[in-house]
């Protein structure tokens, strides 16, 4: 008889510990994969929270020329009456300048001092973008009085206009009128939806 070997092969199956290291490192993966989606989650809220306080920002801003043309409106009822010439805190105007010190803010200045010289729009109510606008006018002297005849050290400007009228001046002459006007500056601060505050300035010449 002849002599059949017999072979035989032996499949052994993965060990316990290795099934435990394949696990660890999905576990670790997941991990990561978990915080990198927080992350990414996070960022875009971020981004989401900015743009958002910009564009309310944004709406402040153009909300107060609403205040600046309130107050350029009444100055312009009230020039060349002589009532611009003393203080009238009811209706906002300074007619002497105010300044917020070296270390000071405007913000700090307008809550210690322009907010009981200042009108608020609208009764304090806010306006269709959600927007409270307040102004306060300074006359720039830093003494009440007419500044064309009391030494308020005003800060002035000086308009040449063109004389039309029948004139003693040759045919290439021309005739000049100048005018002094006085400098105002009106400040206004508006305060909007999620605490934003925007303050907007603009100097005029009446």
């Amino acid at each position: 008889m002849l002599n059949r070997r017999l072979h035989v092969r032996v499949i052994t199956a993965p060990s316990a510990k290795q099934r435990g290291v394949v696990l660890l490192i999905t576990l670790i993966v997941l991990l990561a994969m978990m915080l990198a989606s927080i992350a990414l989650v996070r960022s875009v809220d971020t981004t989401n929270v900015i743009a958002g306080n910009l564009s309310f920002h944004q709406a402040a801003t153009h909300s107060g020329d609403t205040g600046v043309e309130a107050a350029i409106a009444w100055l312009e009822a009230q020039n060349g009456s002589g009532a611009l010439y003393n203080h009238n805190f009811a209706q906002g105007y300074s007619a002497t300048r105010n300044d917020p010190g070296p270390s000071q803010s405007w913000d700090y200045f307008w809550n210690k001092v322009l907010s009981a010289q200042s009108v608020t729009l609208n009764g304090g109510v806010p306006d269709a973008a959600g927007n409270i606008v307040s102004y306060a006018i300074s006359r720039m002297c830093n003494a009440i009085g007419d500044p064309a005849t009391v030494n308020t050290d005003r800060s002035v400007s000086v308009v040449a206009s063109t004389n039309s009228g029948a004139s003693s001046q040759g045919a290439t002459e021309v005739g000049l009128l100048y005018s002094t006007q006085y400098y105002y500056r009106i400040t206004t601060r508006i305060v909007g939806p999620r605490n934003t505050i925007s303050y907007v300035q603009a100097i005029v010449a009446m």
